[in-house]
């Protein structure tokens, strides 16, 4: 048998060396979580933690038996490689049964899976366990937006006229367990946010129980995990989590109807030009909420975003777009495409005043002009929202009225 020619060996040794090092960059990059909204490595909630306290190990012991039984394969090779002396016609020494070797890697594998059995069982236990003084959320999905809905006074009714009803944001209390109940109004959906739990099925008809908790106030940033249509990769998810005071006077100002007629005229008339021609989706709860209970939207899910705050919100369209301008953690403003750091409703969240001189017109006017043309939607199917060919007249006016939504 003859060897292999020199350069080969040579570039056979280097591609190896090259293929180590680029792995060994790759794990090393993997772990810098900076400006990466959706990474798993940086838990902050109890859930995400319990995941995280498991994921460690179980990875620590793959890459030690990766590394052993790879490392085991090349000094084989190595060792008993061919030689200038060997004879091909010699036939290697054969060794046949290790009983202590044979039982040793039977039983230290069946050791190392029974311990990670264990401790997947009790991360299974604590994951799956109901918290004292939870606030229940049922989360529903449909194309291509997510619903939030809060009982608020804990009868196992999300829909009675002292719950919540909201739509692209969910916000919470940091510190405090929120128990989370996801379906979905039309098809499957995935709702998933890695900063505070793993990902959990919304399936029509069903209902599934989900636990988050945010340590600090922030913005936790998720995607829906599960393809369900054109604008799937458009379907995201925020959790805003606040402090204590401001989430409880949050929902006194959720619980709030519709103020009364704008004074403004380009307002008046822009709420005229909503009855006319949004109307007959969505719901602002003051103005068309009796009538949405006994008509449906015509859309396969049969519900639309609600508006009756949409200004306490600092994103819209699925919260692909910032409605408002975003800050950083030292409230110094961030570029208005920045929607990793997500909008900033300031004093609105709770109900203040809203700050028109941050609110995103261009895209909110460029979304009211044709909304298909910024999300990939099927209006034409009951999936989405349509081009109502609007005027640009019509545009300001219904900009006018929807900054009084708060």
């Amino acid at each position: 048998m003859q060897r292999l020619p020199k350069i080969v060996r040579v570039l056979a040794v280097i591609s190896f060396t090259l293929v180590v090092v680029l792995f060994a960059a790759l794990i090393v990059n993997s772990f810098q979580n900076a400006g990466k909204p959706l990474t798993t490595l940086t838990p902050q909630g109890p859930s995400s933690e319990s995941i995280q306290k498991l994921l460690v190990p179980v990875t620590s012991i793959a890459a030690v038996v990766f590394v052993g039984v790879l490392g085991a394969a090349l000094l084989i090779s190595w060792k008993f490689r061919e030689r200038k002396d060997s004879d091909p016609d010699e036939f290697p020494e054969q060794v046949h049964g290790k009983t202590a070797l044979e039982i040793g890697w039977t039983i230290l594998p069946a050791l190392i899976l029974a311990g990670i059995a264990v401790g997947t069982v009790m991360t299974l236990i604590n994951l799956n366990r109901e918290e004292p003084n939870s606030i229940n959320v049922q989360v529903a999905g449909q194309q291509w937006w997510w619903q939030y809905k809060y009982d608020v006074n804990n009868d196992g009714n999300f829909d009675g006229p002292e719950d919540i009803t909201t739509a692209t944001e969910m916000v919470i209390p940091a510190g405090r367990p929120i128990q989370v109940t996801t379906t979905s109004n039309d098809v499957i959906h995935s709702f998933w946010i890695p900063g505070l739990n793993g990902k959990r099925d919304a399936v029509p008809g069903l209902r599934n129980p989900l636990k988050l908790q945010a340590d600090e106030p922030g913005i936790f940033r998720g995607q829906c995990t599960e393809f369900c249509g054109l604008s799937h990769a458009n379907m995201r998810m925020l959790v805003r989590a606040v402090s204590t005071s401001d989430y409880d006077a949050w929902v006194k100002n959720q619980l709030k109807d519709h103020a009364a007629d704008p004074t403004d005229p380009t307002a008046l008339a822009g709420k005229k030009v909503w009855q006319a021609l949004c109307a007959q989706c969505h719901v602002i709860d003051g103005i068309n909420d009796v009538k949405m209970k006994e008509t449906k939207p015509p859309l396969v899910s049969g519900v639309a975003p609600d508006l009756t705050h949409l200004m306490t919100r600092g994103t819209f369209a699925g919260s692909i777009f910032n409605l408002y301008e975003p800050v950083g953690s030292d409230g110094s403003p961030l570029p208005m495409g920045d929607v990793a750091a997500a909008g900033d409703p300031g004093a609105a969240l709770t109900g203040g005043k809203v700050n028109t001189a941050t609110v995103n017109r261009v895209t909110l006017e460029a979304w009211l002009r044709n909304a298909p043309a910024l999300k990939p939607m099927y209006p034409q199917g009951g999936r989405g929202m349509p081009n109502l060919n609007l005027t640009e007249e019509q545009i300001d006016q219904l900009v006018a009225f929807l900054e009084t939504l708060n």
